[in-house]
């Protein structure tokens, strides 16, 4: 990095009334010395219905503020909106339902001035009403933290990033479009990056907090959103393998397998036994993939033109 280190912050958001709290978080940021920052605000709704709270934050915020309307219900189409508007070489993504601590940009800097890699993550930990389960909140099993695999990252995600979007690993990718309502966008990218050589490292002071709506406070929907995840794994272990192969997919069923029997093992215990569930329930969408199952939509509402080809097919 230069002396003078110049940082988009991207926030990306779609009917998120959280929004007003995370620009507020970012205006109360800890800015280290010699850094000049920017956010870029992409609205994938399809009225520009997050202009007027952006509108009424950007004059209370102590850096310019960029608002892009990018209509298709599509989070690949907003992300790739925030990377064609960056003016830096950096490009930080978070949430627009997560607060940034006072320190979380400093320790993304810091840990990426020390370690040199292209891509530094931090954790996101959630916050949970009274109303959720005990075991849930016990278990916590809506905080997000890397995956370490042999002590190394193979993939990340965008609610708590920052990128050097000008390192050779990260130079003109993009957000695979056909994953903007599934998800598993941002786990491909950075799959992608470190498969070309990018190196990603982990922030554990860059904290992030996301408060869990109740609608996200059920078993139901961790499951829906697992089994998605197993679906994106199925299909980058399918591409990393040239194509499907009965090796791998015998591999993740026999995980189901054990899943299913841990959790009978565990029935006492809803933490243990809701975790070990909704593994094999990742497995299971692991196994989905690889037989070709489509993925399924988590994320906004389809537009008439997606609706259309979702019938046809």
């Amino acid at each position: 990095m230069t002396e003078k280190l110049r940082i988009d912050i991207a926030v990306c958001t779609y009917r998120r009334p959280q929004l007003a709290d995370t620009l507020r978080s970012l205006g109360a940021l800890s800015v280290p010395e010699g850094v000049e920052l920017r956010l870029i605000v992409a609205d994938n709704d399809v009225t520009p219905s997050a202009a007027a709270v952006v509108r009424d934050m950007a004059g209370r915020l102590p850096f310019p503020v960029a608002y892009v309307h990018c209509p298709a219900s599509n989070i690949s189409l907003a992300r790739n909106a925030c990377l064609d508007h960056a003016q830096s070489e950096w490009l930080a993504f978070i949430d627009d339902d997560c607060s940034a601590s006072p320190q979380w940009l400093a320790a993304l800097v810091e840990t990426a001035r020390s370690t040199g890699a292209d891509a530094v993550l931090g954790p996101v930990e959630a916050i949970y009403d009274e109303a959720a389960p005990k075991w849930m909140r016990r278990g916590d099993f809506h905080s997000t933290n890397p995956v370490f695999v042999r002590g190394k990252l193979l993939t990340g995600y965008t609610c708590n990033v920052l990128m050097h979007i000008a390192a050779p690993s990260l130079r003109g990718r993009r957000f695979n479009l056909a994953l903007g309502r599934s998800g598993g966008e941002d786990t491909e990218y950075f799959a992608g990056m470190v498969r070309d050589g990018g190196r990603l490292a982990f922030a554990d002071e860059a904290l992030a907090s996301e408060p869990v709506p109740a609608d996200r406070a059920r078993f139901g929907w961790l499951a829906k959103r697992r089994f998605r995840t197993g679906q994106t794994h199925g299909r980058l272990i399918a591409q990393a393998n040239g194509g499907v192969s009965l090796a791998s997919v015998a591999l993740a069923a026999a995980k189901v397998a054990f899943c299913a029997g841990g959790a009978a093992l565990t029935a006492f215990s809803p933490v243990l036994r809701n975790r070990y569930a909704l593994r094999g329930i990742m497995h299971g969408g692991v196994v989905s993939s690889l037989l070709g199952v489509r993925e399924i939509a988590l994320y906004g509402e389809p537009t008439a033109v997606q609706r259309s080809r979702d019938h046809a097919a």
